[in-house]
């Protein structure tokens, strides 16, 4: 794909850099010859250090950048690009121009892309004609380091372009987030922009000093409190997007005095070497400061959470994007989702309410779901009704896999109702299946809804794609440590679903089976896997233990001294090396082992009475809990009642004419 990016400052030549790297022809384009070769040092120093450290490959630095020209004529550097992507200043007169004179000059099929913090994409495009491929691609700074990038459409902008254009995103090695509809700020910033104003409005008020605020937020595990990002940014960028905001959302984002005050006296930051603080070093000269205790985390989760539901209100995008979004844009563990979902609406009306009153700001009063008490229902939304491109995704989604008869997809998990009796639970949350709140939820109702399921014998559980589960969401936001027993016993309570559930449950690991994803194999009947899958609880390593019964179940099924070995070391084994252990039953080859443990499955749901393997099954989960006499008890009394089952006559009919049993389950 040829490539063309209008403008070499700090974005643009992040921006040229990522498309070279992965295989495109660019042409970096800028009027200022200064400019040009300060992007082509930049660029080369980078690719300089990509080689020493490894990430690309011997001889692959050069072949870059010869994929890089450096052009100073525009209609030159646009005239054969498949894409281009403007990149000059947040000044909307001069992107409308060069918009302007895009349409002209560039090919008729060629995306016509910004990467605008702010601005409208409808506003940029004002005097194109053909305004179906102009779309936003904001990159984040680094641009060529940071994994996300918005794809913005506007009103006009065509569904193909769009759809193509997330495409081109993540062909480039990025998250590629959707953002539906044209809204100042998009996503993240539109979600900091009350935050900005915030913390301009706490020094305004003397409520802290920025230095306090700052020790708080480091102390709560963020690389930089927020008046060091303010600085590290540039105060003017901060000052010109309130002024944005005032002027397109609310206007009161003009009440900020103090970051105005330090940009009129040409305090800007890092860039001038003063802001909030002295930065003539190169790095923030913070005085020492005990941490906040009037600011907390939770006034600035409540206002991201409130800014997040204006966003779902006015359809911008869906909650898993704008999760996304936040936590790769603003390099979080979690996003404003999570926390919300930690909440009950009423102590997130309370704080919003108190957060309005203080600083006589509506900007921070409760979004309408949340004064009607709808805060679940808004944050739990799947699709918009009249979503731009909703019908496409659709259809794009729809087939059916061979030999199923039926798919139910939740929002986490993929539940396939097969041929011959058999169901398989499809773990479907990339990048590594990691298991949160919400996959839990998803694995409890459908194994609730095959429980009663007649058509169903034999479950299979494995990971969408190439890998079982790497674990729990480590970076999925729990409120405290009461909360985090509740989320343990959580996860126990429907693991321990699958021991229950009166039928067989297989499960199939591949690739990482890690922590949690170890412990829900665990709760299977059959454990069948690669040799080369990586089986572990690293638990402990991290300072956490298994605790969704990992440590028990383990421990009775190969003893304690071997458990023990493998949760206090936190040791990865193999296939080979759990077989050997009696973790695994089965060994199959990586390229086979969805077909082979489906072919298990469906001579288990063929080949042995239904009836039968859920008493068996009970036999023996329950055989460790209670007496030997006991146990024996329950198995002569679980042989009577098989004993009256016409599946049992048709086993003994079956086997004495030499025929595969029929078994119905009666």
């Amino acid at each position: 794909m040829k490539v063309a990016v209008i403008g070499s400052g700090e974005m643009g030549r992040g921006i040229a850099l990522v498309f070279a790297q992965y295989g495109n022809e660019v042409n970096l384009d800028d009027s200022f010859p200064e400019a040009l070769e300060k992007a082509k040092k930049y660029i080369n120093d980078n690719i300089a250090k990509m080689a020493e450290k490894g990430i690309i490959k011997p001889g692959e630095d050069e072949q870059i950048r010869k994929r890089i020209n450096y052009m100073s004529v525009l209609e030159e550097a646009v005239k054969d690009a498949d894409l281009v992507v403007e990149a000059v200043p947040e000044i909307v007169d001069l992107k409308q121009n060069i918009f302007a004179t895009l349409d002209k000059v560039c090919k008729m099929d060629a995306i016509l892309a910004t990467n605008t913090s702010n601005i409208k994409i409808s506003e940029i495009a004002k005097n194109v004609v053909h305004k179906e491929r102009v779309l936003g691609l904001h990159f984040f700074n680094p641009a060529n380091r940071m994994k996300l990038v918005e794809v913005i459409r506007s009103e006009e902008t065509g569904d193909e372009y769009f759809e193509k254009a997330v495409k081109i995103g993540e062909s480039i090695g990025k998250t590629a987030v959707r953002v539906l509809k044209d809204s100042p700020g998009f996503i993240v910033n539109r979600i900091n922009a009350p935050d900005m104003l915030f913390f301009c409005l706490v020094i305004d008020k003397n409520i802290e000093r920025p230095e306090e605020l700052d020790a708080y937020a480091k102390g709560q595990g963020l690389p930089m409190g927020p008046y060091e990002l303010m600085d590290f940014v540039g105060l003017d960028t901060v000052a010109h997007s309130l002024d944005y905001y005032a002027q397109t959302l609310s206007e009161e984002y003009k009440k900020c005095n103090s970051i105005r005050e330090l940009v009129k006296n040409g305090k800007l930051g890092k860039k001038t070497g003063k802001g909030f603080y002295d930065w003539s070093t190169g790095k923030a000269a913070i005085p020492k400061a005990e941490a906040s205790e009037k600011v907390t985390m939770m006034d600035i989760f409540a206002i991201e959470i409130n800014e997040a539901v204006k966003l779902l209100e006015e359809q911008v995008a869906l909650p898993d994007e704008i999760e996304t979004a936040v936590k790769l844009g603003l390099n979080r563990p979690f996003g404003p989702i999570s926390v919300a979902k930690s909440l009950t609406n009423a102590e997130l009306k309370k704080m919003l309410e108190n957060l309005s009153k203080t600083f006589g700001v509506s900007v921070f009063e409760p979004a309408k779901s949340i004064k009607e008490g709808k805060l679940k229902e808004i944050i739990s939304i799947k699709a918009f009704p009249a979503a731009a491109g909703s019908k496409k995704e659709e259809k794009a989604s729809g087939g059916i896999a061979p030999n199923v008869q039926g798919e139910r997809k939740y929002s986490n998990i993929i539940l396939e109702k097969r041929d011959n009796y058999v169901a398989r639970i499809l773990l479907n949350h990339p990048k590594h299946n990691l298991i949160n709140s919400d996959l839990l939820n998803d694995l409890e109702n459908a194994i609730k809804e095959i429980w009663d399921d007649k058509e169903i014998r034999v479950v299979v559980i494995t990971g969408a794609g190439e890998e079982f589960s790497a674990g729990a969401e480590l970076s999925q936001f729990i409120p405290g440590l009461f909360d985090f027993v509740e989320y343990t016993r959580k996860g126990e309570r429907i693991f321990k679903l699958l021991q229950e559930i009166p039928k067989i449950v297989i499960a199939e690991m591949k690739g990482y089976v890690l922590g949690g994803g170890f412990e829900l194999s665990l709760s299977c009947d059959i454990r069948v896997a690669t040799p080369d899958v990586q089986i572990a609880f690293p638990e402990v390593t991290l300072g956490l233990i298994p605790a969704w019964s990992g440590s028990q179940r383990l421990a009775k099924l190969i003893g304690m001294s071997r458990a023990s070995y493998l949760i206090l070391t936190g040791k990865r084994i193999t296939g080979e090396e759990a077989k050997n252990l009696g973790i695994v039953s089965e060994i199959y080859q990586k390229g086979t082992i969805d077909n082979d443990t489906l072919k298990l499955a469906e001579s288990l749901a063929t080949g042995v009475s239904p009836i039968a393997a859920a008493l068996a099954k009970r036999l023996i989960n329950r055989g460790s809990d209670i007496s030997y006499d006991s146990g024996l008890e329950m198995e002569s009394m679980a042989a009577g009642i098989v004993y009256g089952t016409e599946d049992l006559k048709e086993g003994i009919s079956a086997m004495l004419q030499k025929k595969k049993p029929n078994f119905q389950g009666k």
